[in-house]
This record gives C-alpha cells, sequence and structure tokens, in this order.
C-alpha cells in the first residue's frame, strides 16, 4: 500500500510520496538514523504537490484550523485534486500520513480516505522538515524562516487575544495577589503589635483588630503626650468613647519602657506601611468582585466571587473550569486527599475548595457530601453558561442559588423543592426580558389601565342593562296588564289553549 504524507508548512500544503522504504528501513528506529541523510532520503520522499497559501491571513486562518483538527474546503480540494481517484464500493490503495490524529480523523470522516498518524509517519515527517527548503526549488534563502517567524507571532497573538472585558487571568492574579496580602499584612501586623507592645503593652488588650491597632498607634505615638485633650480624636479614631478612655486610663499606668526618637520614627512608618497595605488589599478585594461580576456574573451570583475565583484559579481558566465534570469539581482542591485516599485504599474527600461556601457550613454533618455533590452540580452549569453564553446575566446565578436554598430546606425540614426545569424556564424568560428591555411597567401604568379597562367594563353593562331594559318594555306593552316576565309566559300559554 502507497504511503502519502501530508505536511502543513508555513508557506503552503505539501503532500510527499513515500515509495522503496527498504532504503531506509520499515522500522522507526531505522528511519530515526537516515532521515539526516539527504542522499538516502531524497530517493524515498518524493514531492507530489504544494499550494502555497494566498496571504499571512489565510495561512494564519488554514494554521488555526489545523491546530483545532478541521480539514478546510481548500486542504479537501487539494487532496482530492493530488491523491489517486477512487471508485466507488472499492477500498483505496494507498493511505495518507498526518502529524496529528484530530485532522487524521476528521479527514477519513469527510473524504473515506484512510489515514495514520504513528512513530513511523512522524519519522518520516521529521525529515520532511528537516529537508522542506531543498525539496522546494523556488524557494529563497531565509523565506522559509520568515514565513515560520510570522505564523508564529500571528499565530501566538490570535491567541492570546480576546475579549479584554472577560479576560479570566486578570482574575487569577487578583486572588493570588489577594492571598498574598492576606499573609503579609498578617504577618506584619504581628510584627507591629510585637514591637509596639514594647513601649505600650496594654494597648493590645483593649484593640483587637489589627488594622485599627496599627492607625491608634501611629495616632498616639509616644504614650506620654496622650492626654484628655486627645480624646474626641481618639474616640474618632477608634469609633467608641468607653474604649477611648479606656486607653487613655492605661497610657497613664503603663509598664512599657520608653523609646528614643529614631526607634519611634521607624515605629511610625512601619505603622503606616501596615495601614497601606490593608487598604490596598481593601482595594484588590473590591477589584476582584467587580471582575467576578463582569466575568463569571452567574458563578458569583451562585457560590460567591472569592470562591469562584479560587476556583478558576485551581482549574487555570474559566474554560478549563467549564470543561470540568462536576464531580471534579466537586474534590478540586482536595488533590492530594483524594490520592492519598486511593493509594491507601480509604474513603475519598468529599468536598475541596467548595467547602468555604456559606452553603456547606449551613448543611448538618451527615448533609454535608449530598450538599457538596448538589452544589457542585450547580457550579458546573452556571460555570458552563458563564464561559460560552454571549451575553452576560447573572439571572440563572440567582435561580441556581434559590435552587440551592430550597434543597437546604429540603434536607432539613423536608419541603420539596421545585423541578428544575420549571426553574430554568423562569430564568430563560427573565434573561430574554433583559435581552430584549422589556422592562416592567410602572405601579402608576399599571393602576391607569386597570381604571380604563374597569370603565369600559362599566361602558357596556351599561349598553346591555338599557337594550334589556327596551325590550322588556316592548314585551309589557304588547300585553295588556302584565309585567312580570312569568307572568307574561302564562298569559302566552293560556293564548295557546283557546
Amino acid at each position: 500500500m502507497a504511503l502519502y504524507m501530508l505536511y502543513e508548512a508555513a508557506s503552503g500544503y505539501s503532500l510527499f510520496l513515500a515509495h522503496g522504504l527498504d532504503e531506509i528501513g520499515q522500522n522507526t528506529e531505522a528511519v530515526r538514523g537516515s532521515v539526516s541523510d539527504m542522499n538516502r532520503f531524497g530517493k524515498v520522499v518524493q514531492l507530489v504537490a504544494f499550494h502555497p497559501f494566498e496571504s499571512a491571513l489565510d495561512a494564519l486562518n488554514q494554521c488555526n484550523s489545523v491546530s483545532e483538527g478541521v480539514m478546510t474546503d481548500e486542504l479537501r480540494n487539494f487532496l482530492e485534486l493530488n491523491l489517486p481517484k477512487v471508485k466507488e464500493g472499492k477500498k483505496p490503495k494507498f493511505s495518507l500520513g498526518v502529524s496529528d490524529h484530530k485532522i487524521g480523523s476528521h479527514i477519513s470522516e469527510v473524504t473515506k480516505i484512510p489515514c495514520q498518524s504513528n512513530e513511523f509517519v512522524l519519522e518520516l515527517l521529521r525529515g520532511v522538515r528537516l529537508h522542506f527548503d531543498r525539496f522546494i526549488k523556488d524557494l529563497k534563502p531565509g523565506d522559509l524562516e520568515k514565513a515560520q517567524l510570522g505564523l508564529g507571532h500571528s499565530y501566538s497573538r490570535a491567541k492570546v487575544k480576546f475579549n479584554v472585558n472577560r479576560v479570566d487571568n486578570m482574575v487569577i492574579q487578583a486572588i493570588s495577589l489577594l492571598d498574598t496580602l492576606d499573609k503579609d499584612v498578617n504577618s506584619f501586623s504581628m510584627r507591629f503589635r510585637e514591637w509596639y507592645s514594647w513601649h505600650f503593652p496594654e494597648l493590645v488588650k483593649i484593640v483587637n483588630d489589627n488594622y485599627l491597632f496599627a492607625k491608634v498607634a501611629k495616632f498616639i505615638e509616644d504614650k506620654s503626650k496622650l492626654s484628655e485633650d486627645k480624646l474626641p480624636e481618639l474616640t474618632e479614631v477608634l469609633g467608641d468613647e468607653d474604649k477611648a478612655k479606656e486607653v487613655i486610663e492605661a497610657a497613664k499606668a503603663s509598664m512599657g519602657q520608653d523609646l528614643n526618637p529614631v526607634d519611634m520614627i521607624n515605629i511610625q512608618m512601619f505603622a503606616q506601611r501596615v495601614m497601606e497595605l490593608a487598604e490596598y488589599r481593601k482595594n484588590i478585594h473590591e477589584y476582584l468582585i467587580e471582575k467576578m461580576n463582569g466575568i463569571a456574573p452567574n458563578l458569583a451570583a451562585l457560590i460567591g466571587e472569592i470562591v469562584g475565583a479560587r476556583l478558576i484559579s485551581h482549574a487555570g481558566s474559566l474554560t478549563n473550569l467549564a470543561k470540568c465534570p462536576s464531580s471534579t469539581l466537586q474534590i478540586l482542591g482536595a488533590e492530594k486527599a483524594l490520592f492519598r485516599a486511593l493509594k491507601t485504599r480509604g474513603n475519598t474527600p468529599k468536598y475541596g475548595l467548595i467547602f468555604h461556601s456559606s452553603f456547606i457550613g449551613r448543611a448538618s454533618a451527615r448533609n454535608k457530601g449530598r450538599m457538596a455533590r448538589y452544589l457542585a452540580n450547580k457550579c458546573s452549569i452556571a460555570t458552563r453558561i458563564d464561559c460560552f453564553a454571549e451575553n452576560g446575566t447573572n439571572v440563572f446565578g440567582e435561580k441556581l442559588r434559590e435552587q440551592v436554598e430550597e434543597r437546604l430546606d429540603f434536607y432539613d425540614k423536608g419541603v420539596a423543592p421545585r423541578k428544575n426545569i420549571d426553574v430554568m424556564k423562569s430564568a430563560m424568560e427573565t434573561a430574554n426580558d433583559d435581552a430584549n428591555g422589556d422592562a416592567v411597567e410602572p405601579k402608576s401604568e399599571k393602576k391607569k389601565k386597570k381604571k380604563e379597562k374597569r370603565k369600559l367594563d362599566v361602558e357596556v353593562e351599561g349598553d346591555v342593562t338599557e337594550k334589556k331594559k327596551k325590550k322588556k318594555k316592548s314585551i309589557t306593552e304588547s300585553v295588556e296588564g302584565v309585567e312580570v316576565d312569568g307572568e307574561v309566559k302564562k298569559k302566552k300559554k293560556k293564548k295557546n289553549k283557546d
């Protein structure tokens, strides 16, 4: 069976025919040692056809399609034009060697051409890549390198070029920075408390918050200068007059040692740095919340911005997280415990990063595993909506959160939750209304419409009653001395008897 090989170069598609393989060997090791010799390799592999790309944009599109395992129309026409024709109902007497099994499976599925991608074919393609400039005679020195460099830059640029408002890399960096800042703020605060406690040890027991401690210490500076005159300002810093009075009383009877001016300056500078770091941490937290609401609004509405950002960071990207099944998402972050359990044949973990969600904490001990499984299922749905939906909305996240709340009530109180299909239908209706811009009518307009409807009903009822009265009047006039409908009927019956 003849072996053709498809090689995707930066300058175009090329088709090679391998014949007389005995010259270089039939196994992979023999080919690997023979491809470097062009005299031996050139006798075995011959160029059949070459189709150059029209432009750099065309080369980029073809390269993207091949990397995704998709055969373009241009590639299909090239293969059908240059490969031997196969009669209907007969098997082809050749096979096509490709570098990637994905593009090979697509080619064989569409064109029924048998494709193969193994180590033997890959070694032959390696030789083609090595001696490609000798097969194409019209190429000038340096043309192939320029084409490869330009296509490489374009391909890389296209891969990292996304919607700037939905770049999940910012979320990954922000949550990593937030974790680092938490550790740094805590360690710096503890260092500052220990340092300033040499001067004013009683302040630690009065003020527990790290940020507030640094703020108060910066305001007090030297405890010996703290007096009743500074009570209003100290109350403004602490937010509590009783604590401010307690600090002043403690400063008067403090057992701490005095500090020289140079040490006090360094302590004050360190306090300022701790405060700035804590404020910067707060700003990063707000930035992360804003980014999560723009990138993954449904996941943020369901499980919270921080836990959702940790899941995205651990998975590597929002797309990777969307590809994860709910069972993987459930134990994401507990990989060590999982493999340890598999190795020792123990119990596998029930939850990973989603344990930090408030839903798991609110569930009872016997229902934590079931709650984690249900929550992971809803998180998987929310993530896929965020990743693949064109319009960003948090309607589905809110509805999924309601479902999780209902499931909690079902576990605790036995209240039956709504069906998933009903919840999703209502979410779709709400999302469609928001997308179409159908705003809800104000109450005043609703009241006006109701009044107009009532008025119209009254007018219709008035017309109907007037018609009835006229009809009744005509009946009474035709029958003398009779006014009631029942008597009219009797009078008519009597006339019929006569």
